[in-house]
């Protein structure tokens, strides 16, 4: 079974399923859905709209550039079969879908994480510009007057008895 990608979106598109397009000088452009056929004829670029592989790959939104991506290259060479090369070439290629899954997951979190700080810094300035809505104005005052007024006493009583 052969897997084709849609040119427009990259979307995997199994036998049976989706449209082609054939030019005049025989390139065939494959598509997914109508959505993608409809964008390619009003001569979309597909690295400019934004639901798109190329897209967020333009954008640095997806990993781009990693070994693992070599592994999926098409090789057009015609090996003789052999069962334990077969047995090895699976096992190599599920290796190879949970190192790219890995490192995929990994760039995300790098991506989160970026924003996860400016959050916090734009937080942090939130809360220094608005801190009078935090604090009560006269939340430090009461606590001087109250000292002022234990002083006083203090000093009244002090009095009374030197008196």
């Amino acid at each position: 079974m052969r897997v084709e990608k849609c040119y427009f979106c990259s979307a995997p598109i199994y036998p049976g399923h989706g449209m082609m397009f054939v030019r005049n000088d025989c390139k065939v452009f494959r598509f997914c859905r109508s959505k993608c056929h409809k964008n390619f004829k009003k001569k979309r670029n597909p690295g400019r709209i934004r639901w798109t592989k190329a897209f967020r790959k333009a954008a640095g939104k997806e990993l781009t550039v990693d070994n693992a991506f070599e592994f999926e290259k098409r090789r057009n060479e015609p090996i003789k079969y052999q069962r334990e090369l077969w047995s090895k070439t699976v096992d190599a290629m599920k290796r190879v879908e949970e190192i790219k899954r890995k490192r995929q997951a990994q760039f995300i979190m790098n991506r989160l994480k970026k924003g996860k700080e400016l959050e916090k810094a734009q937080d942090i300035k939130e809360v220094k510009q608005n801190i009078h809505l935090i604090r009560a104005p006269h939340a430090g005052k009461a606590k001087k007057l109250e000292d002022k007024m234990v002083q006083k006493l203090q000093e009244d009583v002090d009095m009374a008895e030197s008196s």
